[in-house]
């Protein structure tokens, strides 16, 4: 499924603590690459390493938060004496969700952080070592979100943009090099941060993914950038892309309710 002299013999994996994230230390710890897990929670993240360790591969782990100031420092710190073959970056999230004009600038300035300084910052740094070896891979989570604008999400939706339009320009200057690069859009997908949202699933004609299925169409996907769909969501993000703009962005805001159950 995975080349571990290309990929390997490290993956780190920012957001590796539960859902897709932990599907992927699972696929790849199967494969005998070895992990560096980042996450805030530290019970999952214990949970997911220990799941890791008896697939027979070594495993670090990083309990912290991405918007530390000295996170990069102290993620070289658990990888600078390793080599990094493979970056997968699940750790954008929508942490604040308000209407813009009546919500906290500082709210939504954590959602930039998080889903595009952070990627910036680790692609960034690993980009360069994979980029002078020769080989490597770089997988940064997308969101059919970043097709279209939301109410109450527009940031996140945003910022979800800016995630698959620098997938593209990073995955045009790395390929010469020998590193790929792939945005991996998700669309709904069952995972616990999704179940604490309390999305309700059970809505006729709702496409819903599994963590495991969209990480192992991840992985055998990482040369086929830079843009790969996941979960059967193709056609949703065609049409997303789509015009008249105020007819598909009304559309999809009230089948967001729906799926919200506020509708």
């Amino acid at each position: 499924m995975i080349d571990r002299n290309y990929y390997g013999p490290w993956a780190v994996i920012a957001g590796g603590s539960e859902g897709v994230g932990a599907a992927f230390a699972e696929l790849l710890s199967a494969a005998g690459v070895n992990l560096v897990l980042i996450a805030r929670k530290p019970e999952p993240l214990d949970e997911t390493a220990t799941a890791a360790r008896a697939n027979g591969v070594e495993v670090r782990t990083l309990a912290m938060d991405l918007l530390a100031t000295d996170a990069l420092e102290r993620i070289r710190r658990v990888t600078d004496d390793i080599e990094v073959g493979l970056l997968i970056f699940n750790a954008g999230a929508n942490t604040y969700s308000h209407e813009f004009v009546t919500g906290d600038l500082a709210g939504f300035q954590k959602v930039i952080d998080l889903n595009v300084t952070s990627q910036l910052t680790l692609s960034h740094h690993f980009g360069a070592v994979m980029k002078e070896r020769g080989h490597g891979g770089i997988m940064l989570l997308g969101s059919l979100s970043g097709y279209m604008g939301t109410m109450t999400q527009s940031i996140y939706s945003a910022s979800k943009a800016f995630g698959r339009i620098f997938a593209e320009g990073l995955w045009l200057e790395l390929a010469p090099f020998g590193v790929h690069v792939v945005e991996l859009v998700l669309g709904v997908t069952r995972t616990p941060a999704m179940d604490r949202l309390g999305l309700n699933y059970d809505i006729p004609g709702l496409n819903v993914a599994e963590p495991g299925d969209v990480a192992r169409e991840g992985l055998e996907h990482l040369a086929d950038g830079p843009l790969w769909v996941a979960g059967g969501n193709y056609e949703a993000a065609q049409k997303r892309n789509g015009f008249p703009r105020d007819k598909l962005v009304e559309g999809a805001a009230a089948g967001m309710r729906k799926l919200i159950g506020r509708g």
